[in-house]
């Protein structure tokens, strides 16, 4: 998927909730054209990501923005776009999964208590044990790196989500728990139980 070029009012309206509001007022389709083009390669890598499959990313993506379409008159004016745009679009890469019998059920049976720091900014290589804290070259952080998605990919779904919003697409806490509609402290809970869980996981594949 490769993004369009945008239009001279676009580039006159500057903000994203500008847009929205634009186009929950009038609902002339320039305006959420002007969000599809902001927001079409950044929402479909992450689905990608999320479903590990590039048409499932896809089929996923445009049901996001019919679903933006057909709810404008619902999204709150003043709310920002970025996050409402991340919620949309997880729910229907999970009713995607569901629809084609690959959805993983699981519940977190066990949190992470007294790990109340934030962990904005840091790297996954950075806080997981072993060999990964200090890699020796750009080579093989790159195969690190690619090896630790293989390992998140492999978490429970509730764990797996938290991780790719937080550390692969930067999105801050109160806005996972925005996208996700749970609260904050559970957030910061998955997240912690993810990071344990990668660390046994690595910790185990060294250990072989």
């Amino acid at each position: 998927m490769t993004s369009r070029p945008s239009s001279q009012f676009e580039d006159a309206i500057q903000n994203d909730e500008m847009l929205m509001e634009r186009f929950c007022q009038t609902g002339e389709e320039r305006f959420l054209e002007g969000i599809i083009r902001r927001y079409e390669y950044e929402l479909y890598h992450y689905l990608k990501r999320f479903l590990g499959d590039a048409q499932l990313a896809e089929d996923a993506f445009q049901l996001t923005f019919m679903q933006v379409y057909l709810k404008s008159a619902q999204f709150e004016v003043g709310r920002k776009v970025r996050p409402w745009l991340y919620m949309v679009a997880t729910n229907q890469a999970i009713d995607l999964q569901r629809r084609n019998k690959r959805h993983r059920h699981a519940s977190l049976e066990k949190t992470v208590v007294g790990l109340s720091e934030e962990l904005d900014g840091i790297s996954l290589l950075e806080i997981l044990p072993g060999e990964f804290a200090s890699p020796e070259s750009q080579l093989e952080r790159q195969e690190q790196s690619q090896w630790v998605g293989e390992l998140v990919n492999q978490l429970p779904e509730p764990l797996r989500q938290v991780v790719i919003l937080i550390y692969y697409e930067g999105i801050k806490y109160r806005e996972v728990a925005e996208i996700l509609q749970i609260p904050v402290g559970t957030v910061k809970s998955r997240l912690h139980t993810a990071i344990k869980r990668l660390g046994l996981m690595i910790r185990g594949i060294e250990d072989v």
